[in-house]
């Protein structure tokens, strides 16, 4: 692992006298083969005049064939296979639909602005789940309400399943059992013959109040720039072909909800909280894209669009670091070869958006399901915002990853599963650097994943000053 390479010197070299008047060694750094691919997610020509239903549309007709032949392999090549219009009761068959979760606790526009009620505001909630809830399967035709063996806490709107049952003679469907479409097909990644790493960060949070999470953020560029320990720390910083963060490079704190209320005349002559938030971030790329490539995602505190797929962020932003060509602005969600290796990941809200509606917390399991599911952001658009695709869904996973990340994560997890035909994928979560000052390294070799943390004393801390860097 990383930790093995740093530590390979004896001796630190710190302390020590020069060996000679030379500048003592070079560390080249690996250069590693990298082609994106995430022209699925760019967006061209802009138009919201269409209605959501294409988009559900699309993704029940592509994920249909591919459940129907899931369904055929787990109850057998005889099994029925209906839609809704030809249901018949009390018929042993098998239904590919889009689920909806009807909840009652659910925020809706309609009900804050109904004057006739009278209602007050929702609260926010941690989660929107209740005991009330409901799950119901659409096709193009029909919906039918669902009860039996299936757990409706832990389901999703915008999910499709097969399912396996009867319709009873109250017109609810019994279900018996259901399956997803699990991992799609994989291409086997190429075998390398040294160990050679991509770091994965996020949440840097520029902008903020807390001055204590800029010096492990400075700590952490000079680790990667190898301007950080002795010989042995800088030659494991070598093996650092790619740096990729992901999402949230801004604060909360820089976006200031009441600037577009408030008079033209009270706002003149200040500055948006995200400038400077910028230019620092523009500083930060500058250190990194003169010692490696970065690829840059944007995040929900980010300057861009709202909806997903955001688009990437804009080059004027950055003057300093946007001559370099080793900076790679790219969008959210991410997709992209290195060495060989498939990476695919998002900056965490289609995770966060599934933790509220469900009852899965742990972000490592919500990414599971998803793969499960073979679908990125199956609550989209329902309730996270995202393009009104009408052709095709993008979002549909028709290539397994390697690697499969999260950004924005509260704490840092990796799992490695296997899939029904081989597949090997990676999960991870990466934490926000900025609570928890810890970024995660991915070894494109062994595939396994570790996180470099970097402690700095804060002034909430009753315990001695102290810094560390820990890998």
């Amino acid at each position: 692992m990383f930790s093995d390479i740093s530590a390979q010197k004896e001796a630190s070299s710190l302390l020590c006298r020069p060996a000679s008047e030379d500048q003592g060694p070079v560390f080249e750094r690996t250069s590693l083969a990298y082609s994106p691919c995430s022209e699925r997610y760019t967006v061209g020509e802009r138009s919201f005049s269409r209605q959501y239903a294409h988009i559900y549309a699309a993704r029940l007709m592509q994920m249909r064939p591919l459940l129907s032949e899931r369904a055929q392999q787990k109850w057998g090549p005889d099994v029925l296979i209906r839609k809704l219009c030809d249901l018949e009761t009390g018929e042993q068959c098998c239904i590919v639909g889009t689920l909806f979760k009807r909840m009652e606790l659910q925020p809706s526009i309609l009900k804050e602005i109904s004057e006739e009620h009278n209602l007050l505001p929702q609260p926010a909630r941690a989660k929107y789940i209740g005991e009330t809830d409901e799950l119901i399967l659409e096709d193009e035709l029909q919906r039918i309400k669902l009860e039996g063996k299936i757990d409706k806490d832990k389901f999703v709107t915008g999910s499709v399943i097969a399912i396996y049952g009867a319709e009873k003679n109250d017109g609810k469907f019994t279900v018996e059992d259901f399956c997803m479409a699990d991992l799609p097909p994989q291409t086997p990644r190429p075998a390398l013959s040294s160990d050679r790493f991509v770091l994965l960060v996020s949440g840097l949070g520029l902008g903020s109040s807390h001055a204590d999470s800029m010096l492990g953020l400075q700590l952490l560029v000079d680790m990667i720039t190898g301007q950080l320990g002795d010989q042995g720390e800088q030659s494991g910083a070598a093996t650092i072909s790619r740096v990729l963060l992901a999402g949230n490079l801004l604060s909360q704190s820089t976006q200031d909800k009441d600037a577009s209320t408030k008079p033209k005349y009270l706002t003149k002559k200040t500055q948006a909280g995200s400038v400077e938030a910028i230019r620092l971030l523009d500083e930060l790329l500058c250190q990194l894209v003169a010692s490696v490539p970065v690829d840059v995602m944007p995040g929900h505190h980010d300057p861009t669009n709202y909806t997903l797929p955001q688009q990437p962020l804009h080059r004027c932003m950055f003057p300093l670091s946007s001559v370099y060509p080793t900076l790679q602005l790219v969008s959210n969600p991410h997709q992209a070869k290195i060495d060989g290796v498939r990476f695919l990941g998002t900056s965490g809200q289609n995770v966060c958006d599934i933790q509220r509606y469900s009852s899965m917390d742990n972000h490592l399991e919500i990414l599971e399901e998803t793969l499960q599911l073979r679908h990125l952001a199956p609550t989209a658009p329902d309730t996270l915002g995202c393009y009104p695709f009408y052709q095709k869904d993008p979002f549909i996973l028709e290539e397994c990853p390697h690697v499969y990340f999260s950004g924005n994560a509260p704490t840092f997890e990796s799992k490695l599963i296997k899939g029904p035909d081989g597949q090997e994928v990676l999960l991870v979560t990466i934490p926000r650097f900025s609570s928890t000052q810890t970024a995660c390294l991915v070894n494109l070799r062994t595939l396994s994943c570790e996180p470099v943390s970097f402690s700095a004393f804060s002034a909430d801390d009753d315990e001695e000053s102290e810094m560390n860097v820990s890998h």
